[in-house]
This record gives C-alpha cells, structure tokens and sequence, in this order.
C-alpha cells in the first residue's frame, strides 16, 4: 500500500482535528442543553441548523468569492469541525427513539422539520453572506 504524500496527510490531520473540536462542541451543546426524556431533540435540531448555516457562510468565503484563501481553512472547518459539529447519525437514533416510543408524529416533525430547517439555514446564510460580501464600499 502506498504512503500517502505529505500534503494529503497534512489534510487529513487538519480535518481529524477540527472533526474532534466539532465534535466536543457538539457534545459540549448536548450537555448544556439535554434533551427532556421522552422530549423533541431540540439540541441535536438546533445544532444541525446552526451548522449547515455556519457550512453555507464558509461556502461562501472560500468557494465562490474567495475572500478566504488558505488551502486547510475548508477542510479544517468545513470537513473537520462543521462535519464533526453536524450529527446525521444522531440526528437518525434520535429519530428512532421516536419511533420506538411510537412517537409517529414527533419523528416525523423532527425528520421533514431538521431537513427543511437545514436547507433553509444554508440558503438564508448564503443569501445573507453574498450581500454582505458584495455590498459596495467593502474593502477589499
């Protein structure tokens, strides 16, 4: 098996790092904010929302206006720690809870609902970041 160059583990090691600060603050909100038993996952909804957000901005800065160039800022925040922030397993054992409690309705709200509000965040954090990115008199 081939040893991977150098650049590639320099990549993986800045998206395994990120992944791991990601994660713990995912943790850290599933921690500060528990979800009530029996309840709506509302940390583990507000996380993903909060994320892919946070994904359309830095799509944004790094990918169609280049106002962030540095080649490990994408894979370290987008891949590392956004990826590892954003949770679809936990998000789907959620959602299983749900259903194994027979809690039809709240699963299916929490799984269209996580969707659609995720998207929408993506969108609004793209639309919001393009115009302030292009607004005119931004120094450049």
């Amino acid at each position: 098996m081939p040893v991977p160059h150098a650049r590639t583990r320099t990549v993986l090691a800045v998206i395994a790092a990120g992944g791991a600060l990601g994660a713990t603050a995912r943790y850290a909100a599933t921690l500060a904010w528990p979800a009530a038993e029996g309840g709506f996952p509302w940390t583990v909804f507000v996380v993903n929302v909060v994320g892919c957000a946070l994904i359309g901005v830095l799509m944004v800065l790094t990918v169609e206006r280049g106002v962030v160039t540095r080649p490990l800022v994408r894979p370290f925040l987008g891949v590392g720690v956004l990826g590892g922030f954003t949770t679809f397993s936990t998000y789907a054992a959620d959602a299983s809870h749900l259903l194994v409690r027979q809690e039809v309705g709240t699963a299916v709200a929490y799984m269209a609902g996580t969707a659609v509000a995720a998207l929408g965040a993506v969108w609004v954090a793209t639309v919001l970041t393009r115009a302030l990115v292009d607004r005119p008199g931004r120094a450049a």
